[in-house]
């Protein structure tokens, strides 16, 4: 059975994916990396490096990004591709300077702030699990820590449109985003669908950026058949 990796987003661990490695079961080997190179294609490199052979790859968010990048490395490696609540767009002009504003923060001990009250409020959709689902982004951020936050930050600044890699996609292309998501909306995925022939799109009702936390039911379904023959 092929082997399957995921990539988790930005400032997060293995912990991100609990709920689906738990639905998966033991039949197939899975493995979870969290890059830490600050530019895509270096990330990329060292996932096409960690799994010998073909591989399912599912991303999440920057994780996503990865994943298209490893697709645009290595084409005939990627059995099957999974991005979730992602975009194949280049970053906007304007987050540059907010981009290394945040960096500078994060070094001067406010690494907790940056993730509390910039980045992941905005990330989920209101439910009664919101707060929990903050302290464990927040725990994983702060176990990564600030080398970590400067390299993937400089990877998601400096990183290249993906559009056309998205050519390259194997038939079994799973595209989900959370139906609340306000950092990667509906219509990136919508274009990403068309952009892959045959594609399969999912959109999971009452889950924001982080689908695999905030619904992890209806996610662990949705690549239960993903991965299914």
């Amino acid at each position: 059975m092929t082997p399957l990796l995921l990539i988790p987003g930005f400032m997060c661990d293995h912990r991100l994916f609990v709920p689906q490695i738990a639905a998966l079961g033991t039949d197939r080997e899975i493995v979870v990396i969290t890059p830490t190179q600050d530019t895509i294609e270096g990330m990329a490199t060292v996932m096409l490096g960690a799994v010998a052979g073909p591989i399912c790859v599912g991303g999440l968010s920057m994780g996503g990004i990865v994943a298209m990048e490893m697709l645009r490395q290595a084409p005939e490696r990627i059995e099957r591709l999974a991005l979730i609540d992602t975009t194949p767009l280049a970053d906007a002009p304007e987050n540059f300077g907010i981009r290394n504003r945040q960096i500078k923060d994060v070094w001067r001990g406010k690494l907790k702030d940056v993730m509390r009250e910039e980045l992941k409020p905005a990330y989920l959709a209101d439910s009664i699990n919101k707060n929990e689902i903050m302290e464990l982004c927040t725990d994983m951020a702060q176990v990564l820590g600030p080398v970590v936050f400067e390299a993937q930050a400089k990877a998601l600044r400096d990183r290249a449109d993906f559009r056309n890699a998205l050519a390259l996609a194997p038939s079994r292309t799973l595209i989900l985003h959370g139906s609340e998501d306000r950092l990667c909306p509906r219509e990136r995925h919508h274009e990403m669908h068309l952009l892959v022939p045959g594609s399969t799109l999912v959109s999971v009702t009452g889950a924001g950026h982080l689908p695999t936390l905030e619904q992890p039911a209806a996610t662990s379904k949705a690549l239960l058949s993903w991965l299914s023959d």
